[in-house]
């Protein structure tokens, strides 16, 4: 750890990528971003049918979208919705072996028989499951008001803990699964948290969780702690009945680098934080606001409307808030949650030179639990290339600010390190990795010069429940 200090101060004070100091205000008309990252839900999956706006189905002539999957057997699996917003348990499926089979070489045609092959015995139709706009009210207006990215991709062809991982550092750091007991590691040039610290600026991550709960939870990363968390894996290698405990615990973005709980700690808030900050103008420069994982953040089998109504109230309530003259907000998805996408993800830098293994190739003491049922099982999700030189399938994502061009879609392409790199251009910040250095920063879709278009906010669509 002493060590990744020691490089974290180094890039800390590197010049930005417009040469300025570190910690300079390049955007003055934006004093505050806000994150609201959902989950596991495709473009297409909640976009598709906006019908004249963006890039979803092509339309037959009975006004359904046309697009299928074929199964194993050579059967056909359309497109298909219901009026209901409940989801199946366990499907459609996102690991990283299941999200590659999906892009099947760039034809996208293989969402079904990822679920034939990794999850056998389960429904694989549910990866063709789409929604519209009377179960998404809020999100089709937004969608339509603000703009509106239709090549925003998540950041790597797998799950969640990856992809947010590159939401803070632009790395994975060689993360390809959701299973936490193996996180130890820290990024060579730190998290964005590190250099915001390191220069003075404000940043927050917003939870769900009671706050004795949180801190409980956050104090078993701690780095002296790291070997009980490995001792955990090899616990649930010989007694699989144990993994429903460890995986998935994911209760706060900041803490997927747990290594930086240290410097985290007082960073990391309760949302009746959040509500307050945002009603009096009063939220820090940088926020992360996090749904609760098991109820609100739309993944399955979550009732998609829960996650509809927290996102409303969160955009609304900085919309309304005396913040919004000078607040920007992205909402987005962390990955595609296994559902189906027409667009094949493109080809991106790899973010550094670290591979994509699973805990077995990582941490050798892991490795004697490798023949167990559950390593068979870890190994078999985690198949596939070791690289991240390309990005995940699409996700829906908005950028809603006063200075936002209304009604304005983009087609740039974008990924999760789009917001590293805003907040970087921002700040003056150095890159964290090839990654976001590459990345777009989400300016083309505002307009700084002219008076901002919604210095009054919008009035949006109820969504269908109400919090």
């Amino acid at each position: 750890m002493a060590a990744a200090r020691r490089r974290i101060g180094a890039a800390a004070v590197r010049p930005g990528a417009d040469g300025r100091q570190p910690g300079t205000d390049g955007l003055p008309q934006i004093q505050h971003i806000v994150v609201l990252m959902m989950e596991n839900h495709s473009y297409d999956n909640y976009l598709g049918m906006l019908t004249g706006h963006g890039d979803g189905f092509a339309l037959g002539s009975d006004g359904k979208p046309v697009g299928a999957n074929t199964m194993q057997s050579g059967a056909e699996v359309p497109l298909w919705t219901v009026p209901q917003t409940t989801q199946q348990q366990s499907v459609p499926t996102q690991s990283w072996h299941a999200s590659h089979l999906q892009w099947d070489e760039g034809r996208c045609d293989g969402f079904v028989r990822s679920i034939e092959q990794t999850l056998p015995g389960l429904d694989a139709k549910a990866a063709m499951r789409y929604w519209t706009e009377p179960e998404l009210p809020f999100y089709y207006g937004l969608a339509r008001t603000f703009p509106l990215a239709t090549r925003w991709f998540s950041a790597c062809l797998g799950p969640t803990f990856p992809n947010r991982r590159f939401l803070t550092a632009g790395t994975a750091n060689g993360m390809i699964d959701d299973l936490p007991y193996s996180m130890i590691d820290y990024p060579a040039n730190g998290t964005i948290f590190d250099h915001l610290s390191a220069h003075g600026i404000s940043w927050a991550n917003y939870h769900q969780l009671p706050a004795a709960k949180v801190t409980l939870r956050r104090l078993a990363h701690l780095s002296g702690l790291r070997y009980l968390r490995l001792l955990a894996g090899a616990v649930a290698g010989i007694f699989p009945q144990f993994l429903a405990a460890l995986q998935r615990k994911l209760e706060v973005t900041a803490d997927l680098y747990p290594l930086g709980f240290l410097r985290s700690v007082n960073h990391v808030r309760p949302m009746t934080e959040f509500w307050t900050a945002a009603r009096d103008g009063t939220l820090p420069s940088v926020s992360i606001v996090d749904p609760d994982f098991t109820l609100s953040s739309e993944e399955n089998p979550q009732d998609i409307s829960v996650g509809e109504a927290l996102a409303a109230r969160v955009i609304t309530a900085v919309m309304t808030g005396k913040g919004w003259p000078r607040t920007l907000l992205i909402w987005l998805y962390d990955e595609h949650g296994g559902y189906y996408d027409h667009v094949p993800p493109p080809p991106a830098p790899a973010p550094d030179d670290v591979p994509g293994q699973s805990p077995y190739q990582r941490y050798p003491v892991l490795r004697l639990f490798r023949a167990t049922a559950l390593g068979r099982r870890i190994t078999a999700a985690d198949a596939g290339p070791s690289t991240y030189t390309r990005l995940g399938f699409r996700v829906p994502a908005v950028i809603v600010s006063p200075y936002a061009r209304p009604g304005y879609v983009t087609d740039v392409v974008y990924d999760h390190t789009a917001i590293l790199r805003l907040i970087e251009r921002k700040w003056s910040l150095p890159s964290l990795t090839a990654r976001d250095a590459w990345a777009a920063d989400l300016l083309e879709t505002l307009d700084l010069d002219a008076p901002p278009a919604f210095a009054v906010p919008p009035v949006l669509p109820e969504p269908l429940r109400r919090t």
